[in-house]
C-alpha cells in the first residue's frame, strides 16, 4: 500500500485495493495492473513516465503489468481536457508512433514480465452491434457531467458524437483485460471510472483506479508537454537530458524526486534534510540528473554527461541563472540572443553562432536561420553567459 500511495493523487477506493492486495498475497495470484497510452506522438517524454514508474514499482512487487497501446482509441481521439474536437490520427501515423512506444517503455518496465496489448484486438471485433450494446450501458446525462463536455456544451462549442465513444472504449479495455487496477493521469479520472462502471455492468469485479499527478515541465508552471516545449524526451541525447534536469528550480526538483526517482522515500527525505541543513541543492539536482540520464541511457553516459557539463564552463551552469520571458514565437536565434541580453546585436549573435559559441540545452547551434518555437530553453553563450528563456 505504501508503494501504491507514493506520489499518487488518488487511489479509489483504497479499502478495495487493500482487499485485492491481501487476496493476492494469500493466493499468490498476481493482480492485473493496466496502463493505456494512445500513440498520438512518436516519442514519450519523462512526464509520461510518472505512471510508468508506478507500474514498475508494482511490477517489482510481483504483479502483472499490462502496457496497452491504444491503436483503436487513437482513431477516435481522447477528448480529455480538450476545448475542441481532437483531430483524429491516420492509421499510418498510429502504426508509426506505436512502433516506438514499446522500445521506450522498455527503458522503465521489465520487458520479460510486461504484457503488451493493443486495444484493436477486441475493439475491432466488437462491430457495430457490439458498439450499440456497449453504448446502451451509459447515459448521455452521465456523460455530460464530464467537465470538458459540460464546459463545451455550455459555451456552444461543438461536441462530436464519436467523442462520447472514447471513454466507453477505454472503459471496455478494462473489461477485455479483466484488470484489477488501472493507472492514469489526473486528467483521465472520468475514463478510469468508466472502466469500473463497465466491469460491473459485465459482471466483473470492478477495478480500482490510481491517478498520478501531471508532472510540471521545465518551466515549473505548465504540465510537461511537447507543444509547450518544456519537456525532456526519453530518447534525447544524454548531455541534453542531463542539462535540462539541472535547469529546473530547486522547489520543482523535490517534486521530480517523488515522481521520477526510484530512490526510497527515506533516502529522499534524508537528502532533503541535508540540503535544508546547508548542503548545496545543486548536489541533489546532479544526483537526480544522473539517475534519470542513466535510466534512459547508461550509468557511463550519465557520468560522461556530468563531465561534459562541467567542462563547458567553470563550475557548469551557475546555480541562479537569469530567467527571461520573451514573446513572438517563432523567434530567430539571433534575435532571441539579442532580446535575452546574451548578445549586443543580431550581427554579434550571428558571429557567436558562426564561432560555435552558442548552445541551447547543451547542444551547439550551427544554423544561423534557426527559429525557436514557444518553449523553455537553457541558452549558453561562451563559457559563462547563461539564461533560462521562456519563449511565448
Amino acid at each position: 500500500m505504501a508503494v501504491s500511495l507514493r506520489g499518487c493523487e488518488e487511489l479509489i477506493p483504497q479499502d478495495e485495493w487493500l482487499q485485492k492486495l491481501a487476496r493476492a498475497e494469500a493466493t499468490q495470484v498476481p493482480l492485473r495492473i493496466k496502463l493505456g497510452l494512445d500513440p498520438t506522438a512518436p516519442d514519450i517524454h519523462v512526464g509520461h513516465t510518472v505512471v510508468l514508474n508506478k507500474m514498475r514499482q508494482l511490477q517489482d512487487l510481483g504483479h502483472t503489468v499490462i502496457f496497452l497501446i491504444g491503436d483503436f482509441t487513437s482513431l477516435i481521439g481522447d477528448p480529455s481536457g480538450r476545448n475542441s474536437t481532437r483531430p483524429p490520427l491516420t492509421e499510418e501515423q498510429i502504426r508509426a508512433n506505436a512502433a516506438t512506444y514499446r522500445v521506450q517503455a522498455d527503458k522503465i518496465l521489465d520487458p520479460e514480465k510486461t504484457e503488451l496489448r493493443y486495444n484493436s484486438e477486441w475493439s475491432d471485433a466488437l462491430g457495430a452491434r457490439g458498439m450499440i450494446q456497449l453504448a446502451a450501458k451509459y447515459t448521455v446525462a452521465r456523460m455530460m457531467e464530464r467537465n470538458d463536455f459540460h464546459d463545451r456544451f455550455k459555451a456552444g462549442t461543438p461536441i462530436s458524437v464519436h467523442e462520447f465513444l472514447y471513454p466507453l472504449m477505454q472503459g471496455y479495455d478494462s473489461v477485455a483485460l479483466k484488470s484489477d487496477l488501472e493507472l492514469g493521469g489526473t486528467d483521465q479520472k472520468f475514463n478510469l471510472l468508466m472502466g469500473r462502471h463497465l466491469q460491473a455492468e459485465y459482471g466483473q469485479e470492478p477495478q480500482c483506479i490510481l491517478t498520478m499527478p501531471l508532472l510540471e515541465g521545465l518551466d515549473g508552471v505548465d504540465k510537461m508537454s511537447k507543444s509547450k516545449n518544456n519537456y525532456i524526451g526519453v530518447t534525447e541525447e544524454p548531455n541534453t537530458m542531463f542539462a535540462k534536469v539541472l535547469s529546473i528550480s530547486d522547489d520543482l526538483m523535490w517534486r521530480w524526486y517523488t515522481l521520477l526517482s526510484f530512490r526510497s522515500e527515506a533516502e529522499i527525505a534524508a537528502l532533503r534534510k541535508e540540503v535544508q541543513g546547508g548542503r548545496n541543492p545543486k548536489d541533489a539536482k546532479v544526483l537526480l540528473a544522473k539517475e534519470i540520464t542513466a535510466r534512459f541511457h547508461s550509468a557511463a553516459a550519465a557520468e560522461a554527461a556530468e563531465q561534459d557539463f562541467n567542462n563547458r564552463s567553470k563550475g557548469g551552469v551557475p546555480d541562479d541563472i537569469p530567467e527571461v520571458a520573451l514573446s513572438g514565437a517563432p523567434l530567430g536565434i539571433a534575435q532571441l540572443l539579442k532580446q535575452a541580453g546574451l548578445a549586443p546585436s543580431t550581427s554579434e549573435a550571428t558571429r557567436l553562432i558562426d564561432g560555435g559559441g552558442v548552445r541551447i540545452d547543451s547542444t551547439v547551434v550551427s544554423d544561423k536561420g534557426l527559429k525557436l518555437e514557444a518553449g523553455v530553453y537553457v541558452v549558453q553563450v561562451g563559457k559563462r553567459k547563461f539564461a533560462k528563456v521562456t519563449l511565448g
